[in-house]
């Protein structure tokens, strides 16, 4: 991070330029503000954007994907085995509902009456929020994979605790996610066809995409080292685009090898007999979509024939 003359962060001052392009946002009606930090209401504008790209996907992805589409929910038995409450903690949520009677409900009521905790009173259900779509993919296809693997075709809403004023940073986002199980050579194949396939998709909607070598956020002491492992040995790679002009890039789509980790959990196996390996890439729609209007204007009439062409927005 640097700072300059004046002591101001590099952090900073992108903060303030991404409150800065919030407010037109919500000035425009393309975004509608909630009581919570990073929860939106979208006008029919910016989810026909979000529309539009997924629409492209569709399009763009080769034949031969099983197309899904499950709840933002999880069984709270199957959250546990992907290991996510061990490296992002700070980004789960958890579903809690109440479960007493008349007298149990009464107590909860004084408690809300007189403003106090009466969350305290609710019990856990028995599902969690996903934080990215594929999760609940993988308990449904425990067993042999048939010969050749198998890919799937996901869109839905995640949520990760991540309250911000930054619009690239929601609470509850969609991600159009393409995902291929079988050895390591299919799921390595995957991630690369898919990599540049997106980088391809990006720049020929008028934006001008990166490829890093990325990690995920985990969490504390013991997170430093697994960002250290994920990056040495290549894992996650992100396709990054500023969101404005001139801004640092961020992530608008994301490509993570597994290995063998949701193989091992639930008991996936290629048809060899080896347990699966797995790789995903991710699209996230609302990122996509604020890149779009950042880059080219609010009024997507006066965008790029290209672009408009691509995403069939005439």
């Amino acid at each position: 991070m640097c700072v300059d003359p004046a002591g101001h962060t590099d952090l900073a001052l992108a903060l303030d330029d991404h409150a800065a392009y919030r407010r037109e946002l919500v000035e425009a009606g393309l975004l509608v503000p909630t009581a919570a930090r990073g929860l939106y209401g979208r006008s029919g504008a910016f989810d026909r954007l979000c529309e539009a790209f997924d629409d492209y996907a569709t399009r763009e992805a080769a034949a031969g994907y099983e197309v899904l589409r499950f709840s933002p929910l999880i069984h709270r038995g199957d959250y546990a085995k992907i290991d996510h409450i061990r490296n992002f903690p700070d980004l789960m949520g958890s579903v809690h509902t109440f479960t007493g009677g008349d007298a149990e409900h009464m107590a909860m009521l004084e408690k809300f009456e007189a403003g106090e905790d009466w969350t305290r009173d609710l019990r856990p259900a028995e599902v969690m929020l996903i934080p990215a779509i594929c999760y609940p993919l993988y308990p449904t296809v425990a067993g042999m994979l048939p010969e050749g693997g198998s890919r799937y075709d996901l869109l839905g809403f995640a949520f990760r605790h991540e309250p911000s004023d930054d619009p690239a940073r929601m609470q509850v986002f969609r991600q159009r996610e393409f995902v291929r199980l079988g050895t390591p050579e299919d799921a390595i194949a995957h991630r690369d066809e898919w990599l540049a396939r997106g980088e391809a998709m990006l720049a020929r909607v008028g934006l001008e995409p990166r490829r890093v070598v990325a990690n995920d956020p985990f969490f504390g002491r013991g997170g430093k080292l697994m960002k250290a492992t994920q990056r040495e040995q290549e894992l996650k790679y992100e396709l990054v685009v500023p969101i404005v002009p001139g801004e640092k890039p961020t992530a608008v789509a994301s490509s993570n090898y597994h290995i063998d980790h949701f193989g091992l959990a639930f008991g996936i196996r290629s048809a060899g007999g080896a347990v699966a390996h797995s790789a995903c890439i991710g699209f996230g729609l609302e990122r996509i979509a604020l890149a779009l209007l950042g880059t080219h204007g609010f009024d997507p009439k006066g965008w790029p024939r290209e672009a408009r062409d691509v995403l069939a927005l005439d």
